[in-house]
């Protein structure tokens, strides 16, 4: 079964989930917004600088979570995917995961944000395999601290590697569909690495190596 494998921010999202998530939380009070808008603007772009410190930025973004009961947080995140997420799925990012799920591909959400903020957004898409930064877990609640390898960069061939090791899939055949400059290893490991509407540094590599380049807007 051959892979089809999407990056879900600004790929199969006109946005990001995880710098939406801040922004959220600033909207409705549940931060000091001042403050955190600015650390979250920070993080943001050096994101997309690529050269985001991965593990202070989950600290800052889980925080939260350690702080707050748990069926409090699933009240935050019904209201997140309603108000927040559902405006920005793309229409022809369903379709190009219905295309490949037509095709018998199997599908898989990889990314950098973490499994609090993505684990309802593949549920909606249909997407079963979700690879993303985990969050810390102990006795049930959250730590505020990342577990493993944040799924960012060169730790998203690390964790694909993983999850190929456990499951006896492969690369062989495999699609990548990512729009940042930050995916280039995993795009660099897949067979068809495939730009979505991407940022300046990508689509100019794509385009030096002849990569397709494609638009879900």
């Amino acid at each position: 079964m051959r892979l089809a494998l999407f990056d879900l921010d600004n790929t199969l999202l006109a946005g990001d989930s995880d710098h939406s998530w801040g922004e959220f939380l600033c909207d409705s009070g549940r931060v000091d917004a001042v403050e955190y808008r600015a650390r979250n603007d920070a993080f943001y772009a050096d994101y997309c600088a690529g050269k985001l410190d991965v593990v202070a930025y989950q600290s800052f973004t889980q925080a939260i979570l350690a702080r707050t009961e748990a069926d409090e947080l699933a009240r935050w995140q019904a209201e997140f995917m309603r108000e927040v997420i559902e405006p920005i799925i793309l229409a022809k990012g369903e379709a190009l995961l219905q295309q490949h799920r037509e095709a018998g591909d199997k599908l898989v959400i990889i990314t950098a944000t973490n499994r609090f903020i993505t684990a309802p957004i593949a549920a909606r898409l249909g997407v079963d395999t979700l690879l993303a930064t985990e969050c810390g877990m102990q006795d049930g609640r959250y730590t505020g601290q990342v577990a493993g390898v944040p799924c960012y960069q060169e730790g998203k061939v690390t964790r694909m590697n993983q999850w190929l090791a456990e499951t006896g899939f492969s690369l062989d055949g495999s699609y990548f569909y990512s729009d940042s400059r930050n995916d280039l290893p995993l795009l660099q490991a897949a067979t068809h690495p495939v730009a979505v509407d991407p940022d300046d540094t990508l689509r100019a590599i794509a385009t030096e190596r002849g990569w397709p380049v494609l638009s879900l807007r």
